[in-house]
């Protein structure tokens, strides 16, 4: 039933690595060095953004229209980045990353199209599953960029340009696998009431569960905006760093299932809890040297998992939905800005401080309530 929905966020995720790391390239071979990370934050900020536009076409339209529009979306986005490629100014390549990052936004967002297509009892599970398909993307788009430049130079386009139309390729069979949800949704829920969480009561722990998703980002991309600056320093090669950012993006992905698991089966609080606690233990780990600093970037990865999957448990109407979300890359953007200046000013220990400030009092808050559950009506 959630094949369609999990195969068009793969497809997305793939299309945003691919644009991503290419754009990165481009921009450095046009602008220079210093500006290659424009690319990537106007992908962030067109997530935030679309994270906002497609709740309101969700409210309007409900959540299938909506999820094609900002699929269709992403693909202008992916023809935008190519005209770029092919010798257009770079301008149309930062207009195509935030457009794509309007597609991303709605992949991200599917997970509740996938938790409204299934039984509430597997809705965390339901989440997880499109949670798990980054992994499919995460290795699939990077690992089709080589192959993608060699077709488009064998039909006389510049190599540069073949990422790019890969990204448009997988976007827009996306959009293809989003046309076959409707059935999968004949006997979902409708879009929930947005004032659903207007009482005290309910409010609390709603907002407990977006402090601790976006906690769970800021921790997660301070840290990982600093890796590869820790690298360079210490004169680790490309190599190292490929291994460890494949463990973090492991520990991300590939255990979602048991994430979604768990919380169908304990409920949110005690995955949250871990999440929390894992926040920290990670933090400290990255202040060390040698054996235990990958495994670390694992954990990170993994206690951002469980932040995530057990914060979006919470979340139950379209309008918290979108807004949570797009708060979490707003935040990622500052947080990425910032990151690379803290670690030059004190290394790993500042940032883990910091990862402290953020976790510790949300731990204290979660581990006083007896439950997160939204009281029922």
């Amino acid at each position: 039933m959630l094949v369609p929905i999990v195969v068009a966020a793969a497809l997305m995720n793939a299309a945003m690595i691919a644009a991503s790391a290419m754009s990165t390239i481009l921009t450095a071979d046009r602008l220079g060095p210093s500006l290659a990370g424009l690319p990537n934050t106007a992908g962030v900020l067109g997530t935030a953004a679309g994270a906002l536009a497609v709740g309101r076409w969700t409210a309007r339209l409900g959540r299938i229209q909506a999820l094609r529009i900002g699929y269709g979306v992403g693909v202008a986005g992916g023809a935008l980045t190519v005209l770029t490629a092919v010798g257009a100014p770079v301008a149309p390549l930062f207009a195509g990353m935030f457009l794509l990052g309007v597609g991303n936004a709605a992949a991200l967002l599917s997970r509740y199209v996938a938790a409204d297509a299934v039984p509430v009892a597997r809705r965390a599970s339901a989440m997880s599953a499109v949670v798990w398909a980054g992994t499919v993307g995460a290795a699939g788009g990077p690992f089709l960029m080589a192959p993608s430049q060699t077709f488009v130079t064998s039909i006389g386009l510049p190599a540069v340009s073949g990422p790019f139309l890969l990204a448009v390729a997988a976007v827009f069979l996306a959009l293809v696998a989003s046309t076959h949800i409707r059935a999968v949704l004949s006997t979902a829920e409708p879009v929930r009431d947005h004032h659903d969480s207007s009482s005290a009561s309910r409010r609390t722990p709603v907002l407990l569960a977006a402090g601790v998703m976006v906690a769970g980002q800021l921790v997660m991309v301070a840290l990982m905006s600093a890796v590869p600056v820790h690298t360079h320093q210490h004169g680790d090669g490309l190599g190292l760093l490929g291994v460890m950012l494949s463990a973090h993006t492991l520990g991300m992905f590939a255990l979602s299932p048991l994430t979604g698991w768990w919380i169908d089966r304990s409920g949110p609080r005690p995955v949250v809890l871990t999440g929390l606690a894992l926040l920290l233990v990670s933090a400290l780990l990255v202040t060390r040297t040698g054996l235990v600093f990958t495994p670390g970037l694992f954990l990170l990865g993994y206690a951002w998992n469980l932040c995530y999957l057990g914060g979006s448990a919470q979340l139950r109407t379209a309008d918290l939905e979108s807004k949570v979300e797009s708060f979490i890359w707003a935040a990622s953007a500052l947080a990425a800005a910032s990151s690379p200046w803290l670690y030059t000013v004190g290394g790993f220990p500042v940032l883990a401080v910091i990862s402290a400030v953020l976790a510790v009092p949300l731990l204290v808050l979660v581990a006083r309530r007896p439950s997160l559950a939204v009281p029922s009506r």
